[in-house]
């Protein structure tokens, strides 16, 4: 390797990383803090000055770049054996169609029911880890399913007289949304079986990289700049490719193996929970007695789901 400024400042980044990756050994305090920080994604794309589709792009490919980068500087290859490509590239497929179907969601029915639906991969988790991996749920997470949906339903809430003309064509890009990001967790958790690494940043990093290239083609296709307006604009887009993307999907995705799929639909649930509140404190949205008790239910049927039965 080069002895150069820009190879130690990468090195020494890497090691940062990878000793709070390390420390946080416990796979649920993985998960739930992988929730956390992508839980600040929508406050990302709300203050930066670029469309959802761009602020997308940049996610992926900043994040990608990052954990190229990290790869490199650690000495590891992207030397997959072929059954972990195939998941690689089929967890990307899902992911660009979650984010593609998810932007398309919230123009049509609005931020509210177009951050509900997605959320219904809670079922879908639940049944792939009972069909594809025997999984069986024990009955404190079969009870913190409803109460977890019930309590998000309160807390973001959604008026159906409210609802656009193309409210149908939303509600089915919503649904699809939850499909799209249940086979992304699903595929991303296959890739790692193939794998003696416990952090799966190389499979993230290629993941990230063609999910870019979809949304890139994808923005250009609608007519839409690529180009970042100001400097303060590219530190959002390069603290929501870093944070949320980059150290929360490795989070979230090294949990995968490690705890049952029910679980995991679960508590990502925490993420549109924790949403809600950031945008009350940084956005001045202001609390009502309902969506308080939506946000409490929600954290309860995570605390829940995340006790081992005696």
């Amino acid at each position: 390797m080069p002895d150069s400024k820009a190879y130690r400042f990468c090195h020494q980044i890497n090691q940062i990383i990878m000793h709070f990756l390390q420390f946080l050994l416990n796979p649920r305090l993985r998960l739930f803090v992988g929730a956390f920080l992508i839980s600040f994604s929508p406050v990302f794309v709300s203050i930066v000055d670029v469309s959802p589709t761009v602020s997308g792009f940049y996610r992926v490919f900043i994040g990608g770049i990052v954990l190229t980068l990290l790869v490199l500087v650690s000495g590891r290859r992207f030397n997959f054996v072929r059954a972990a490509w195939v998941a690689i590239i089929a967890s990307a497929t899902f992911f660009a169609a979650d984010l593609w179907f998810w932007h398309r969601s919230v123009l049509y029915i609005g931020p509210g029911l177009g951050t509900l639906l997605p959320n219904m991969q809670v079922f879908f988790m639940m049944a792939a880890g009972i069909l594809m991996y025997k999984e069986r749920p024990n009955n404190k997470q079969i009870m913190a399913v409803p109460i977890a949906v019930i309590g998000l339903i309160l807390a973001i809430g959604f008026d159906w007289s409210a609802l656009k003309p193309n409210s149908q064509i939303g509600i089915i890009f919503g649904l699809l949304t939850a499909i799209s990001y249940t086979g992304y967790l699903l595929f991303m958790r296959q890739a790692q079986v193939h794998t003696s690494y416990s952090m799966p940043i190389r499979e993230i990093a290629v993941t990230s990289l063609m999910v870019s290239v979809f949304l890139g083609f994808s923005a250009i296709y609608e007519g839409e700049s690529l180009m970042i307006p100001s400097s303060y604009d590219f530190l959002i887009l390069l603290s929501y490719g870093v944070a949320s993307h980059a150290i929360g999907g490795i989070l979230i995705a090294s949990a995968l193996v490690k705890v049952n799929a029910a679980e995991v639909g679960i508590a990502l649930l925490l993420q549109p929970s924790l949403s809600y509140i950031w945008e009350a404190l940084f956005f001045q949205k202001s609390f009502i007695l309902v969506e308080s008790l939506g946000i409490i239910m929600v954290l309860f049927a995570i605390y829940l789901s995340s006790k081992r039965t005696v």
